[in-house]
C-alpha cells in the first residue's frame, strides 16, 4: 500500500476504532450492576480520555480536522468521547518554537524589525498551526499564526487520493453519490495551506463587517504576512465553553449573532466561512463576537445563490412541494426525477424548521443532533437518491456546525423574522433590537 494511502486509512482508522472502543465501554457500563455502575462510568470516561491522548497526541493535518468536527458537531455522543475530543478545538499538538521562528524568518526576514516581542508558547493551535502572541513596536498587540513545517506534506499525503477520500464517504454515506463531495473538500482543504488566501479573505470580510456594532473581524498585516505565516490583530475574549453559563438572554443574543454573520456573509457578501468550529468564535466585551479562521472559505457565484434563495422560496415562503422537487433535481442534489415531490420536500424540510415559521424556536443539542442524523439517514426513500454537489458541501458542513452551536446556547430566537431581514429577496425590515443596531450600520456604511 503506497505511503499516502496507508496515512489516509491510518487516520479513519483511528477514528473508527476510538469510535467503536468508546461505544463497548458504554455497552460494558449498561451491563454493570446498578450498584456499579456509576465507578464503571467513571473508569469508562478516564479509558476514553486516556485513548484520545495516547493515539491523537502527535497527530495533524487531516485527523485533527475530523477531530474538531467529531468534538463538537454532536451534542448527545457519550460526554466522555466528545469532551476529550475537543480539546482538538484549540489545543492541537504544537511544534517547538524555534521550528516556528525559523518559518516566519525565512519568509518574513525584516519580522524583528517590526515585531517588539513575540512569546514563544503558543496560545492556540489547529490542524495545520499554531497561533502565537506578539507586540509590534508601536504597542499594538496582533496574533501570529505559523504553519507547520510539514503541514503541506501532510494534507497532501491525505487529499492525493480523492479516490480515496470519495470510497471513505462512501462508508459514511452509502446511499449518496460522494465524488462531488470529495473534490470539494480536496480543493477546499488544500486551499487552507496558503495563508495569502486566508489573508485576503480575512480583509474581505473585515472590510464588509468593519463598524459593524457586534460582529469583529481581526485586521490583517499583510507586512507581516506571507503564505505560512499569518499576522492579525489580537482580540481579548472568552471561549465558547466560557459563555455557556451565562443567562440565557445572554446566550439567545450570542445565538442571533452568529446566525446573523452566517447568513449575512452568503446573501450579502456570497462569502461562507465553512469552518465553524467553537475554537474560532471570541466573546468580546459589549456583546459582540471575534470570528476567526477565514481559511476554510467558499465564495459562490450569484448563480449558485439564485439556487439557495429559489429552494427557500418554494420550501419556506410558498410551500411549493412540486417546484421544490424540480429545483432540487435540476440542482443536483436529487439524481431522479420521477420522485413524488412530496417525498423529496419531506427529506429536505427538516434542515428549514427554524424558518418555516414566524414565530420563537429554541434550537436544543436534541434538535441539531437530530440533524446530524437525518443527514446520515438511509432508510428514508429519498436517500438513495441523493447527491452532493460541490457548491452545497460547505453550506451544508456550516449549516448543520451553526445548529451545533445554537444547540448548545439553546438559542431562542425568531428565526424566520431575522431571516427574512438578511435574504435578498425578502428584506423585511428589523424584527430585534440586534437587528435596529444592524440597519443603523448599515444605512451609516
Amino acid at each position: 500500500m503506497a505511503p499516502k494511502v496507508r496515512r489516509l486509512y491510518r487516520s479513519f482508522s483511528m477514528m473508527l476504532g476510538l469510535v467503536l472502543r468508546n461505544s463497548m465501554r458504554r455497552l460494558r457500563v449498561r451491563l454493570t450492576s446498578t450498584s456499579r455502575r456509576g465507578i464503571a462510568l467513571e473508569k469508562a470516561r478516564a479509558a476514553t480520555a486516556a485513548d484520545v491522548r495516547e493515539r491523537f497526541a502527535n497527530t495533524r493535518g487531516l485527523m485533527t480536522k475530523l477531530a474538531q468536527m467529531a468534538g463538537y458537531l454532536d451534542a448527545e455522543v457519550d460526554p466522555s468521547l466528545r469532551a476529550a475530543l475537543a480539546s482538538f478545538q484549540h489545543d492541537a499538538p504544537t511544534m517547538e518554537f524555534v521550528l516556528a521562528e525559523e518559518t516566519i524568518l525565512a519568509e518574513i526576514p525584516e519580522f524583528y524589525r517590526l515585531v517588539k516581542e513575540i512569546d514563544p508558547v503558543p496560545i492556540a493551535s489547529a490542524s495545520i498551526g499554531q497561533v502565537h502572541h506578539g507586540r509590534l513596536h508601536t504597542g499594538e498587540e496582533v496574533a501570529i499564526k505559523v504553519q507547520f513545517p510539514d503541514a503541506a506534506e501532510l494534507i497532501g499525503a491525505d487529499l492525493a487520493n480523492a479516490g480515496l477520500i470519495t470510497s471513505v464517504l462512501k462508508l459514511l454515506f452509502p446511499s449518496m453519490s460522494t465524488k462531488d463531495m470529495a473534490q470539494e473538500l480536496v480543493l477546499r482543504l488544500a486551499e487552507e495551506l496558503d495563508y495569502t488566501k486566508e489573508a485576503e479573505r480575512t480583509e474581505r470580510f473585515g472590510e464588509y463587517y468593519q463598524g459593524h456594532p457586534y460582529i469583529v473581524v481581526p485586521r490583517v498585516h499583510f507586512s507581516l504576512s506571507s503564505p505560512h505565516v499569518l499576522t492579525t490583530q489580537f482580540l481579548h475574549g472568552r471561549r465558547f465553553s466560557e459563555i455557556l453559563d451565562e443567562p440565557q438572554h445572554v446566550r439567545d443574543d450570542y445565538g442571533e449573532i452568529l446566525f446573523r454573520f452566517v447568513f449575512r456573509s452568503l446573501y450579502r457578501l456570497r462569502l461562507f466561512n465553512g469552518d465553524p468550529h467553537p475554537g474560532n468564535y471570541l466573546f468580546l466585551e459589549g456583546g459582540r463576537i471575534g470570528f476567526l479562521d477565514f481559511g476554510f472559505t467558499k465564495e459562490f457565484d450569484a448563480g449558485e445563490i439564485a439556487i439557495f434563495e429559489s429552494m427557500i422560496q418554494a420550501m419556506v415562503l410558498d410551500r411549493d412541494a412540486t417546484r421544490f422537487a424540480k429545483i432540487v433535481y435540476e440542482a443536483g442534489l436529487v439524481t431522479a426525477d420521477d420522485l413524488d415531490p412530496g417525498a423529496v420536500a419531506d427529506f429536505f424540510r427538516d434542515f428549514y424548521d427554524i424558518v418555516h415559521e414566524d414565530g420563537p424556536f429554541t434550537v436544543t443539542s436534541a434538535y441539531a443532533s437530530s440533524l446530524l442524523r437525518h443527514t446520515f439517514d438511509h432508510t428514508h426513500p429519498v436517500a438513495k437518491h441523493l447527491n452532493v454537489p460541490r457548491s452545497f458541501v460547505v453550506l451544508q458542513r456550516i449549516n448543520l456546525g451553526l445548529y451545533a452551536l445554537l444547540g448548545y446556547l439553546d438559542a431562542t430566537a425568531n428565526w424566520r423574522a431575522i431571516a427574512s431581514e438578511i435574504w435578498p429577496f425578502v428584506d423585511a425590515p428589523p424584527s430585534t433590537p440586534i437587528g435596529r443596531e444592524e440597519q443603523r450600520w448599515l444605512q451609516g456604511r
